[in-house]
């Protein structure tokens, strides 16, 4: 019988990981795996709105920023975080509910990201704008950490806190 490997057995034990990158959450090892697949198809995916924000945020190209999309955390999916300012950026289709969007982004808060929100709309006819918005909010937020002289091969880590703010449309579009 061949041996296992410890995510594997979390996986064989449904219970969560002790290791790796602290994503424990208190969720199970298979919806954690459930997520991250989720993820990965919706990576494979994307909406056109997604494509064309992704395409501005890749690489870091807003101010050396770097984003990743669509990332698993705490039992969510963001579409994009800046994993050293703690910011999620959505955009929101016509398939959203304001009172879940609500609950979701207040926990999200209470863990420390701030999330902002665009619709297709926005993103489709005033990338400008959005852009503008993101540069505007990435700079009022603090670093999250100290960059760690030794970078782990995966990526940034554990998030840490930073405060919610709510947004009020992006001036010259309306939705």
């Amino acid at each position: 019988m061949a041996e296992l490997t410890p995510r594997d057995d979390a996986r064989r034990l449904d219970t969560p990981p002790l290791q790796g990158r602290g994503r424990g959450w208190g969720l199970s090892a298979g919806r954690i795996a459930e997520l991250g697949d989720r993820a990965a198809a919706m990576r494979g995916n994307p909406t056109e709105p997604e494509k064309r924000l992704w395409r501005h945020l890749s690489n870091s190209q807003l101010d050396g920023h770097k984003f990743r999309r669509q990332a698993v955390i705490h039992g969510w999916i963001a579409d994009f975080l800046c994993p050293r300012k703690g910011l999620i950026v959505k955009v929101d289709g016509d398939t959203h509910e304001p009172v879940a969007d609500a609950r979701r982004d207040a926990a999200l808060a209470a863990l420390g990201y701030r999330v902002v929100r665009v619709t297709n709309g926005e993103v489709m006819g005033n990338m400008d704008g959005v852009l503008r918005l993101l540069r505007e909010t990435l700079e009022t937020m603090p670093d999250r950490r100290a960059p760690h002289p030794n970078p782990s091969p995966e990526g940034e880590g554990p998030e840490l806190a930073v405060p919610f703010a709510g947004r009020q449309p992006i001036m010259g579009f309306e939705d």
